[in-house]
């Protein structure tokens, strides 16, 4: 996620946080979610969906993943936006840590512009697919 912040250069986004939730609290915006579009078999008509989205705290959108050189992916993630009850329970709840990974966003970035790909996929966090178990998820599919 961090070249969507153009690596930390892009103006008003020179910084970039990594903030740690408890798996509580993501399970609980998963759950209050709502697709952020309306998907034919997933939701009942269009009426319905829009009322959905309007009460819903959290909204999903799945986003088209990519590479380092920027070149989508053959998966998803997925993009979770938070509002009112979901965003107090955020900050006030869910968040365990805050770190400022700004220095590591240039550094990867500089070795990305570089050609250095494998040194910058070296130091790119983890991922892992998140496992959702029988969390009641069955919405979110879009």
């Amino acid at each position: 996620m961090m070249y969507r912040c153009g690596w930390g250069t892009k103006a008003g986004q020179e910084t970039v946080l990594a903030v740690e939730i408890t798996r509580d609290g993501f399970e609980w915006a998963l759950r209050h979610a709502c697709l952020s579009s309306y998907t034919r078999g997933v939701h009942p008509d269009r009426a319905t969906w829009q009322r959905q989205l309007k009460r819903a705290p959290t909204r999903v959108q799945w986003d088209p993943e990519r590479d380092l050189r920027l070149q989508p992916l053959p998966h998803r993630s997925l993009q979770l936006g938070l509002s009112g009850e979901a965003a107090r329970r955020y900050a006030d709840k869910w968040t365990v840590a805050i770190r400022d990974v700004t220095p590591l966003a240039h550094e990867i970035h500089a070795l990305v512009t570089g050609g250095d790909l494998a040194s910058a996929a070296w130091l790119l966090p983890p991922e892992h697919p998140y496992p959702v178990g029988d969390a009641g998820l069955a919405h979110l599919h879009g």
